[in-house]
């Protein structure tokens, strides 16, 4: 919204800043982290009152969550809200690109609240049916998908490049959607299944979005990207603001939820973070990337999957507890040696995620 300001620089030249990206996406930085400081300890209290006994706890799951019992979830509202506010107020709102991540981020949110919702409500960690749930999510990225495909220039729509290789596309037509809704859904869900320890979800999203803020941004330059070698899409280094959002909102929200949590991030939260990432890869042409930058999320899903598999087909568990944070916490690892260390690896994978931009 402030970007319109630029329009007057020639009265006030010091207005041109709001021209440049790097300056609104540290904009949206300070703004999103200040948003949710002031009205984050407000938001706490009205939902511990609201939410009585809090996030419900697994019975089968590790001893020590039990003291955290009556602490309240659906914190999400907070990042959401703290990167909603900021991005209209940063972000070009006339990018199509800004909106369709943005729907999708806060279409997640709202299932994600619902899921919540029915968890404290019942207090059972049973909320929502995992069909129509699915279902859903795979409405919502099927619709961001297609928009993609059609907003991109046309030497890009519908296809889908590829990491170490100059210029490489490939073109796959309507199968672009099937594709889009498995890079989005499949985020949203990782994150979800990730978020299972204080901070231990928030910080590699963060990582993730400076990571994507990167790409975005010099994917949407025609001089970055042709440096590069890598696809120039226009108008995707709008979305860098919307990162820059995204880690603001983070790091307000890590002040409380850093052990011991004041608040949970909930469904609402980490579905729609890990949905929002999978738009934002899947707009930059980079959705194989998010694999590897976001591999902790991947790793997290993949012990789950196979848990499941393996408990089906053979009677045997594989890890003593999925996600496979649950399985360390098990072998005697304590919660900020499992968190931080998995910190440390998501830093990796980032770094290594970035490495594509020039190894080609």
């Amino acid at each position: 919204m402030l970007v319109f300001l630029e329009t007057f620089s020639e009265a006030l030249p010091f207005l041109n800043l709001f021209r440049y990206l790097t300056f609104r996406t540290g904009g949206a930085v300070l703004t999103a982290m200040l948003f949710v400081f002031l009205f984050g300890p407000a938001i706490i209290r009205s939902l511990r009152l609201r939410q009585g006994k809090g996030q419900p706890i697994r019975t089968d799951g590790p001893e020590s969550h039990f003291a955290k019992a009556g602490t309240p979830t659906m914190g999400g509202l907070m990042i959401l809200t703290g990167m909603l506010v900021t991005t209209l107020i940063w972000a070009d709102l006339s990018n199509a690109y800004v909106w369709i991540v943005l729907g999708v981020t806060l279409s997640f949110g709202l299932i994600g609240f619902y899921d919540d919702f029915l968890k404290v409500t019942k207090q059972s960690h049973m909320g929502f049916s995992g069909k129509q749930r699915l279902a859903l999510e795979i409405i919502v990225a099927g619709i961001a998908s297609y928009l993609v495909g059609v907003f991109s220039p046309d030497n890009l729509a519908f296809g889908v490049a590829v990491p170490f290789f100059k210029d490489f596309l490939i073109y796959l037509g309507l199968f672009f959607i099937p594709f889009g809704v498995l890079v989005i859904v499949g985020a949203g869900n990782a994150v979800n299944l990730t978020d299972g320890l204080d901070g231990l979800a928030i910080v590699p999203v963060m990582i993730a979005a400076a990571t994507f803020g990167l790409i975005a941004y010099v994917s949407g330059n025609a001089v970055f990207s042709n440096y590069l070698q890598i696809n120039f899409v226009p108008g995707t280094g709008e979305l860098a603001v919307v990162c820059g959002a995204i880690i603001g909102a983070g790091l307000g929200f890590l002040w409380f939820n850093a052990p011991p949590a004041q608040i949970f991030m909930g469904d609402t939260g980490s579905l729609a973070l890990g949905g929002g990432l999978g738009a934002i890869a899947v707009a930059a042409k980079h959705e194989i990337v998010l694999a590897i930058v976001g591999g902790l999320f991947v790793l997290e899903a993949v012990s789950v999957i196979v848990q499941v598999v393996s408990f089906k087909l053979t009677g045997k568990r594989v890890f003593k507890m999925a996600p496979i944070h649950h399985h360390f916490e098990h072998l005697g690892w304590k919660e900020p040696q499992i968190v931080i260390r998995f910190w440390i690896i998501s830093f990796v994978l980032a770094l290594v995620g970035l490495s594509t931009l020039k190894l080609r």
